[in-house]
């Protein structure tokens, strides 16, 4: 199931027949899988049993997974990360750090685990792959400071893992792309990290989507909502969604200045709920004079490319974002 392995619930609108026209015709086979399964509305009262529902897929037999628990900032407690390709002999290599899925509320690392492993392999690079305290339980910054400490703990310890320094990538996706998002900004203002570039799939960017601003009928109500971005959103901020403030920095679309951030890859489907905020976050990124590729896939729903990995649109979604880290890896 597709929600074992992105760690973000997918979620339908159920509302009589599903109206499949604006959905590719090689994805409506899987739209309707995700229609025919429409989950209860996210609460906190049913997030226990939402997070219940994950079921890892099984690892890959190689590379090596390592469990570590690098030290968190400030007094936080340490972060568990799942290194993944180490070698600390021979040449420096590439690096990934890796944020998950989950609407900031539910997923966990170990969800994509086989994905950084096939990454670390088809790309010669260590991925570490960061398992953040989620929300409500730990508000903004919390699971970002935890995001912040794993970078720090790669940048440090470059050497001793074989990674070059100069050549770490942030990727995420869904509430990971949004988390890499927020990471990739508060580097750049600390300015203790280079990061070399950041791929972010359809990432969630903006508080205010689904709760002052309602997208058209036709877009987000196959595999995430209006009603569950709102609820991800309040539980990750620690009060309202939308509201006239956001913390700063908690909310990448409300950050002014979007300058001196490296290349950037936006991925989305046209019909996903994160749609208009991708692509108003790359059209700012394109006149800070930020290097910056979007990629736009029509009849694409939320997380298409891992609910139907075989599709047409989903081979060349996935070929193109492949392409913009290798870019990112080689330039």
């Amino acid at each position: 199931m597709p929600r074992s392995i992105l760690g973000a619930e997918l979620i339908a609108e159920p509302s009589g027949p599903a109206d499949l026209s604006h959905v590719d015709p090689e994805l409506r086979a899987a739209a309707l899988q995700v229609l025919s399964e429409p989950s209860a509305p996210m609460t906190r009262a049913n997030l226990a049993a939402i997070r219940a529902l994950w079921v890892p897929p099984p690892l890959l037999q190689a590379p090596e997974v390592r469990l570590l628990t690098v030290p968190g900032r400030r007094g936080d407690p340490g972060v568990p990360v799942e290194l993944i390709g180490a070698a600390p002999k021979g040449q420096l290599r590439p690096a990934i750090l890796h944020i998950h899925g989950g609407g900031f509320v539910s997923g966990r690392a170990r969800n994509l685990t086989a994905f950084c492993q096939q990454l670390a392999s088809e790309f010669d690079c260590v991925v570490v792959n960061v398992d953040y305290r989620l929300a409500p339980e730990t508000p903004y910054p919390g699971p970002v400071e935890d995001n912040y400490a794993a970078l720090a703990w790669l940048h440090r310890e470059a050497p001793r893992l074989g990674v070059d320094p100069a050549r770490i990538v942030v990727m995420g996706e869904s509430a990971g792309g949004g988390h890499a998002a927020i990471l990739t900004l508060l580097a750049r203002d600390r300015g203790e990290i280079p990061v070399r570039g950041q791929i972010l799939l359809y990432p969630m960017l903006d508080d205010r989507t689904g709760a002052t601003r309602m997208p058209p009928p036709h877009v987000g109500t196959i595999g995430w909502n209006a009603a569950a971005n709102r609820f991800g959103w309040e539980s990750f901020l620690g009060g309202e969604a939308g509201g006239a403030r956001a913390p700063a920095g908690a909310s990448p679309a409300r950050v002014a200045d979007l300058s001196r951030l490296p290349p950037t890859f936006i991925g989305v489907g046209d019909i996903d709920l994160f749609v208009e905020e991708n692509f108003d976050f790359a059209r700012r990124l394109v006149l800070a004079g930020v290097p910056t590729e979007l990629v736009v896939v029509p009849g694409a729903f939320h997380a298409f490319d891992f609910v139907a990995p075989e599709a047409r649109v989903s081979r060349d979604f996935t070929r193109a974002w492949k392409a913009a880290l290798k870019t990112a890896f080689t330039a």
